[in-house]
């Protein structure tokens, strides 16, 4: 009988599988990701992770078996697999805290609905290295705090706050009351990045791997400014476009 190989250890770290697994790390307050339940069960214990994990604040996702078969290290998931953060989540306030804390106009990276968690790690660590004062990401359909994250982040995770936040255009909105100008990665936009002003408080909004920013995340933007692409492609990977944004950012401002 052909054994059957699970993820690669490295991307199975911070995996927590089983039911009793999963309860004890939700009592003993561990930082959780995200919890994936088998889709149409009924049983009563995993109605009693998936309450008690959403009265903390942890996203609860309903997944088909063979996802949680997919992710499983052990074979042995029960129903119900945990996805460790490797560190706990910030509020959007203590990211501009910290920006007035260092006496510097807030910069910000908001990533909507990136879903590749290396993509997510590379973010952060380009994040990290710019001095920007945090990220922001979706609750819902995106990456987290994981441990893949924290690898491709090279550390990054352990210095630079990210908050997660329930919706990304409220989210945007309220920084925009703040005096923070949003400013969005698109190819269609209507000026080119160099001629847009990144030396006052500035939040980057880098959209998903596939569908570039949501319409409504999109409509949010005070504006949306394009890289100029001279090659036949006419789209960057996500981290590679915020890298672009971040470093126009720190150039512009000395």
């Amino acid at each position: 009988m052909k054994e059957r190989k699970g993820p690669p250890l490295e991307e199975a770290d911070g995996i927590i599988e089983g039911r009793n697994a999963v309860i004890e790390a939700l009592r003993a307050g561990t930082n959780i990701d995200k919890i994936y339940l088998a889709r149409g069960e009924t049983d009563a214990a995993l109605g009693h992770i998936a309450s008690t994990a959403r009265a903390k604040g942890v996203v609860v996702v309903e997944a088909d078996r063979r996802k949680l078969d997919g992710m499983s290290r052990t074979h042995a998931h029960q129903g119900v697999i945990a996805l460790a953060a490797v560190r706990a989540y910030v509020d959007v306030e203590d990211l501009l805290a910290l920006a007035a804390e260092r006496g510097e106009p807030p910069l910000l990276v908001v990533c909507d609905e990136l879903s590749d968690p290396h993509n997510l790690g590379a973010v952060i660590r380009t994040a990290e290295c710019a001095g920007a004062h945090g990220v922001i990401i979706p609750k819902r359909r995106s990456a987290g705090l994981t441990a893949i994250v924290a690898k491709t982040s090279a550390g990054a995770v352990s210095h630079l706050p990210v908050a997660r936040v329930a919706n990304l255009s409220a989210c945007l909105k309220e920084l925009k009351r703040q005096g923070v100008w949003v400013f969005g990665a698109d190819a269609a936009g209507d000026r080119v990045l160099y001629d847009a002003d990144l030396k006052g408080p500035a939040a980057i909004v880098i959209g998903s791997e596939g569908s570039g920013m949501g319409r409504l995340v999109a409509e949010t933007c005070d504006f949306l400014v394009r890289i100029p692409m001279k090659g036949k492609l006419n789209s960057l990977n996500a981290s590679a476009a915020a890298a672009i944004l971040l470093y126009e950012a720190v150039r512009q401002r000395g």
